[in-house]
């Protein structure tokens, strides 16, 4: 539309886009400012002014004198359209089918977006993907949300995605929520048996969450209340935004493994779903499950269901409520602890009496019991002492027989014995007769050599030569003096 003073202005300049990352994944780059912008909106203005009266003419025939063209570099081109794309769409909704979506090194995402009969080139900056529960499969139905611009150097027009929804009643929240869920429970980690009973009068209670928000300051509001006695340990992260579910899972792990808490709380205040989203991602609820204390998950409002609710040991509606559950109200205790004695005098009075009744029944019972278990035995001991008595009887006799028979052996034992011992007496007596030692008891010696051989006649002998006289009881130590053979003995 021409303006009154006959200058025609052709484009407006939107604002610009986000500058980084148009290298990463070969998707399209964003525009760049156009060095014509001027003032505050950055206008960039072609003007064409047109004076009717003072067109020139041509001096030698009268006829108008034709205007030079303007002529317009590519660059130029390129960056009114891409002027104009982001002036006119700044913000439009687009549905469509996602294809070819790619994750690039530096966190944005490159895709198209097409129906049945045209596509269009979409970028989604990492600040913006990391609001993504999940990427969205290719082939999903989505709604986007962003800004038509066009990349300069390649002279390709691009959707710049905002926000982008899953089609359809269920958005990419619930899918992603759903397919996690499912996993988690054929894991078995949202049974109900493996959930733990929490505590009921922890010591120390461990919290887990911004040390910043409303959720500290309730939980530690009415755990104060109800008992100031307890020790709270606290453990802040970050519980929200990019990054924040492994802070919370570590935050969950170191506090579980100090060994210093009893039960511990895991949650945050209210929010929208983006704002809570951490509670439901992998990480954390893995930790909570595999956390060796039992866990109290507390996450935004009653109506607020989370996977850290679900694996949790218990779930509380609100922080509050988590601070409530988790230790059990002061006045409650005193007035419970003034009802123990009587409660305990009553229980032991009752349980006395119980045994005694239990006694009383009991003897008659374990006396008919016993009767009725011997009565049909009695008879059997009769039959088996008859039994026994026969055989001890039996045993009595084979031993007496035995006894009786070893008597003989010993007997014959004896005989045969005392025979030879007379026998080798008598042989003895006669070996001792014979013996050349009885004949030195009766007063004969036995000459010998010195070195022991028997000297039987004169001619042994040599005059002055030693020998030794064997007697009865030693030796003599002798010497040879004359020698008289049996003819030239005269006796004594």
């Amino acid at each position: 539309m021409a303006p009154d003073d006959g200058t025609l202005d052709l484009f407006d300049v939107a604002a610009p886009t986000e500058p980084s990352g148009a290298e990463d994944g070969g998707g399209a780059a964003p525009a760049q400012p156009s060095p014509r912008s001027e003032g505050k909106r950055g206008r960039v203005e072609t003007r064409v002014e047109v004076d009717p009266e003072t067109t020139g003419t041509n001096s030698r025939d009268g006829e108008p004198e034709p205007e030079a063209p303007e002529v317009w570099t590519v660059s130029q081109v390129n960056r009114a359209v891409r002027n104009l794309l982001e002036a006119q769409l700044s913000a439009v909704w687009v549905s469509g089918e996602v294809a070819n979506w790619k994750r690039a090194g530096s966190g944005h995402r490159y895709f198209t977006l097409k129906d049945e009969n045209a596509q269009i080139r979409a970028v989604m900056w990492r600040s913006d993907a990391s609001r993504l529960p999940i990427d969205p499969d290719d082939g999903m139905e989505v709604r986007v949300h962003g800004s038509l611009t066009l990349y300069e150097a390649r002279g390709e027009y691009q959707l710049v995605v905002r926000r982008l929804e899953a089609a359809g009643d269920e958005g990419l929240w619930r899918i992603a929520f759903e397919k996690l869920r499912k996993r988690l429970e054929a894991e078995g980690l949202l049974a109900a048996e493996r959930k733990r009973r929490v505590p009921r009068f922890p010591r120390t209670v461990g919290v887990v969450t911004s040390t910043t928000g409303a959720a500290l300051r309730d939980i530690l509001s009415v755990i104060r209340r109800r008992a100031p006695w307890t020790r709270v340990l606290v453990m802040g992260t970050r519980v929200q935004g990019e990054g924040s579910a492994l802070e919370i899972a570590h935050a969950v792990r170191v506090l579980g493994r100090s060994g210093r808490v009893d039960v511990m709380i895991v949650g945050r205040g209210g929010g929208s779903i983006e704002d809570l989203w951490a509670f439901n991602e992998e990480p954390v609820v893995r930790a909570i499950a595999a956390c060796p204390v039992p866990v109290i998950s507390a996450v935004g409002h009653e109506v607020d269901v989370t996977l850290s609710d679900l694996v949790a040991d218990l779930r509380a509606p609100t922080p509050s409520a988590a601070g409530e559950a988790v230790v059990v109200d002061g006045a409650a205790v005193a007035e419970y602890l003034e009802r123990v004695p009587r409660r305990l005098a009553t229980g032991l009075r009752g349980s006395v009496q119980r045994r005694r009744r239990a006694v009383d029944e009991g003897v008659p019972r374990l006396r008919r019991a016993l009767q009725r278990r011997i009565e049909p035995r009695r008879s059997d001991v009769g039959v088996l002492t008859d039994r026994l008595t026969r055989a001890m009887r039996t045993a009595l006799e084979r031993r007496r027989r035995r006894a009786d028979v070893l008597d003989r052996l010993a007997r014959a034992a004896r005989l045969s014995v005392e025979r030879p011992k007379r026998t080798l007496s008598a042989l003895a007596g006669r070996l001792h007769a014979l013996s050349p030692l009885s004949t030195l008891e009766r007063g004969y010696a036995v000459p010998l050599t010195r070195d022991g051989r028997v000297l039987r006649s004169v001619d042994h002998f040599t005059p002055g030569s030693g020998f030794v006289l064997r007697v009865v009881d030693g030796r003599v130590d002798c010497e040879a003096g004359a020698i008289h053979p049996d003819d030239d003995f005269d006796g004594p």
